[in-house]
């Protein structure tokens, strides 16, 4: 379980299933190591391959271990949970605060379903496999798995 939440907490480990770049600062916005944790009260700067708009944003809860709570498209809210089922790791993840007019539930609500789908099936491929999913190639346009 610690290797999954590391894996949303730490720039080093976003990187590998997640993002191409992930900048963290701590709450008086200086820079902290890609090795290390993002608390509560920390900053993030995220960015994707094949995509411009970069997502700036706060960690809401970090508890170190299964509870990982962080803004993300604005005031939306994500929530990450983490526990064993058997042997297993289960991420559960909800997004909400969501914009219910209409260009929020497209381009908020379809498109973070979307994403959020494909990056935790890479999320389980990498952790399980060591296989990346992503399309990092620039001759290819942006597509889910970006």
């Amino acid at each position: 379980m610690q290797d999954v939440y590391n894996a949303w907490s730490k720039a080093s480990e976003l990187e590998r299933w997640f993002l191409k770049k992930a900048s963290h600062s701590n709450q008086e916005k200086k820079p902290i190591p890609q090795n290390e944790p993002l608390q509560t009260g920390y900053f993030y700067s995220w960015s994707w391959f094949l995509s411009e708009p970069v997502e700036n944003g706060k960690v809401l809860q970090a508890n170190g271990t299964n509870h990982f709570q962080f803004t993300f498209a604005g005031d939306c809210i994500v929530d990450v949970k983490l526990s064993e089922k058997l042997e297993y790791t289960q991420v559960e993840l909800h997004m909400y605060n969501i914009p219910v007019d209409e260009l929020s539930k497209e381009e908020i609500r379809l498109n973070c379903q979307s994403g959020w789908a494909f990056y935790l099936v890479n999320l389980k491929s990498i952790y399980e496999g060591g296989i990346d999913l992503r399309n990092k190639d620039e001759r290819f346009n942006p597509m889910v798995n970006n």
